[in-house]
């Protein structure tokens, strides 16, 4: 491998680790660098060894809620019923219609949604919504009041997130917030939700790479999980620290700045 090469791993796992977390589509920052600088694609055991590394980030940062969680949850299904366990399976309901729409409808995005005008549009589209989720939403509720209805909302507004420059945890956020929950209640269980999607879409990749066949770097693959690890896991405890303080506004102000420059670089192109 080239000096090169390590220089593409390297940026492309933090940029993996960042924004995985952030309200600004970690999708859209890694399809751009081959759409708009000609980086190759680095494949599919990459992709799985930095989706491993965020999932170490998340999980690690919230153990001891998802430790409490499964248990209640597996407690739960014995009849003895808890608000841990209780946000466990709306965690897994929440979930469902993600499952759903990517199985349905994963190629089709695939093969229309990762242009530079899908993400230019969706980047901006869904950073107003953001911004006026945050200007207008009440934030008087807290996880404790999470209720199926709100699970299925959260879930399928999650479900758009497939399309790429809609941001994962930008739309599960947005539609928290919409739902009148306060920001550390909607960012948290933005992040909670994402165990399950990155375990799932790790898997898709893993199954994938296995039929493929094909030659693994494996330190290539380490060096990626190790860096998205921990730059995740940095992100994730800025993000909750600074969140109250700074709200929305500065990822809608960035969202709305990059989708401008991607119009622009579409229209010249």
């Amino acid at each position: 491998m080239t000096l090169g090469d390590w220089i593409h791993i390297v940026l492309l796992a933090l940029i993996q680790g960042l924004t995985e977390f952030l309200p600004i589509s970690s999708s859209a920052h890694l399809i751009l660098p081959s759409q708009l600088l000609g980086w190759p694609d680095q494949g599919l055991a990459f992709d799985v060894g930095v989706h491993v590394g965020t999932l170490v980030a998340v999980v690690y940062y919230f153990r001891a809620e998802v430790w409490r969680m499964t248990r209640a949850s597996l407690a739960a299904l014995g009849g003895q019923s808890s608000p841990e366990g209780r946000l466990g399976w709306l965690v897994i309901l929440a979930t469902l219609p993600a499952l759903a729409f990517g199985g349905l409808c994963n190629t089709l995005v695939e093969h229309y949604g990762r242009s530079i005008l899908v993400i230019a549009a969706t980047t901006l589209i869904f950073g107003v919504l953001l911004g006026w989720a945050d200007i207008k939403g009440t934030r008087v509720r807290s996880n404790e009041t999470l209720g199926v209805r709100d699970a299925l909302m959260i879930g399928v507004a999650q479900a758009l997130a497939l399309i790429p420059g809609t941001s994962r945890s930008g739309i599960t956020i947005t539609a928290s917030l919409m739902l009148g929950f306060d920001r550390q209640s909607a960012a948290r269980f933005s992040f909670l939700l994402s165990i399950p999607v990155i375990v799932a879409a790790g898997s898709l990749k893993t199954l994938e790479l296995m039929r493929s066949g094909s030659e693994t770097q494996w330190e290539m693959v380490s060096v990626g999980a190790v860096l998205a690890a921990v730059s995740a896991l940095a992100c994730i405890y800025l993000f909750l620290k600074w969140l109250d303080r700074v709200g929305m506004i500065p990822f809608v102000i960035y969202r709305l700045l990059l989708g401008a420059v991607l119009l622009g670089v579409w229209f010249v192109s």
